[in-house]
């Protein structure tokens, strides 16, 4: 084992006083040449390495980091982002660094840009952030650039200079294993793709999977299959599915782009002359109930827990070890099938 060495210890050895080792280490205060180049020898000597830790709780600063996510009780979806960030508390909390999580209504830009006004208020030393409308995000990262403060994002990627650094995953590439997956059950026909419950014009994260989606099959460039579009909400949402399906009889796979896939299961099956393939995203309880019955074929998992834990983790191993923070980390995309389901839900 290599032996810790004190600034006793230095001090010792380069025939100096602590407080001119301390000085060097902490570049304070009057050294002299001669003493320097005598500590700076035994440093070099010991490769000595400074405790971050200990050197942060000295300094007595304590960084403020705000979490900007969606409320998980408007959406489970980000249940296990919530469950992320208490994991990057818990591990990390402790050293120096005050975490505050702020939810806002993912269905409203009313409450992000209120939720984000809050946290501007509070001037703290960085934000994570969920982008997840573009135009208010964009308005938000300009206050929060003008104001000084460190932004990273993560689920959704966006195009803003000052932003830090982004956890998620390829949209683009993912909208293609998506395309991928059905072109490998089913072997022509109409293929939708659908939108639920968001703004489309305003989602840049469903623009990016149905870009990727449509690029594999121009890239196909088969007659055999046809794009279809469609967007649905709520209330109306299984009638006007219905109607959909009822109106293109070659209707043979559908490609959801959020994780509501569940939704268009409940309607498909209740539909018993025909099998419509089904690839969607991520593992809500609902979701793996069709997986698992064989209404859904696919589910791509988008590691939301890792996504958030990851993001705020960079932030404060960034302050408390002037870690540099990685300008994007990609998941893999994970595809999850009734097999493998309990293995991933286990791991």
């Amino acid at each position: 084992m290599l032996k810790k060495y004190t600034i006793r210890d230095i001090a010792e050895l380069a025939g100096v006083s602590k407080g001119t080792v301390d000085r060097v280490l902490h570049n304070r205060g009057k050294v002299s040449e001669t003493a320097l180049k005598k500590v700076n020898k035994v440093l070099d000597k010991i490769d000595f390495k400074p405790n971050p830790i200990a050197k942060n709780l000295k300094s007595n600063k304590v960084y403020r980091i705000c979490v900007l996510v969606p409320d998980p009780i408007k959406d489970v979806y980000w249940k296990p982002c919530l469950n992320g960030i208490n994991d990057a508390i818990l591990e990390l909390g402790a050293f120096g660094v005050n975490i505050e999580t702020v939810f806002f209504n993912p269905t409203s830009t009313k409450s992000f840009l209120e939720a984000n006004l809050l946290v501007q208020k509070k001037l703290p030393d960085a934000v994570l952030l969920v982008p997840i409308f573009n135009t208010e995000a964009l308005i938000v990262l300009e206050d929060y650039k003008n104001l000084g403060i460190k932004v990273s994002t993560f689920n959704n990627n966006i195009e803003f200079g000052s932003v830090k650094n982004f956890i998620g995953q390829d949209l683009f590439q993912s909208g293609r294993v998506a395309a991928k997956l059905l072109h490998c059950i089913v072997p022509k026909g109409d293929i939708a793709i659908l939108h639920i419950n968001e703004n489309y014009e305003n989602a840049v994260f469903m623009q990016e999977k149905e870009k990727g989606f449509e690029n594999y099959f121009n890239e196909l460039n088969s007659s055999d299959f046809t794009i279809l579009k469609e967007k649905l909400k709520l209330p109306d949402f299984e009638s006007v599915l219905t109607k959909f399906i009822d109106e293109h009889p070659n209707l043979t796979g559908i490609f959801v782009t959020t994780s509501k896939t569940y939704q268009v299961a409940d309607v498909i099956q209740k539909i018993t002359n025909k099998k419509i393939a089904l690839v969607g995203y991520d593992l809500l309880n609902e979701n793996i109930k069709h997986l698992k019955k064989g209404t859904i074929d696919f589910l791509i998992h988008q590691h939301p827990r890792q996504q958030a834990y990851l993001g705020l983790k960079f932030l404060v191993e960034h302050f408390l070890f002037d870690k540099k923070i990685p300008s994007n980390l990609l998941l893999p995309i994970d595809i999850i099938n009734s097999e493998n389901v309990n293995v991933i839900m286990n791991d």
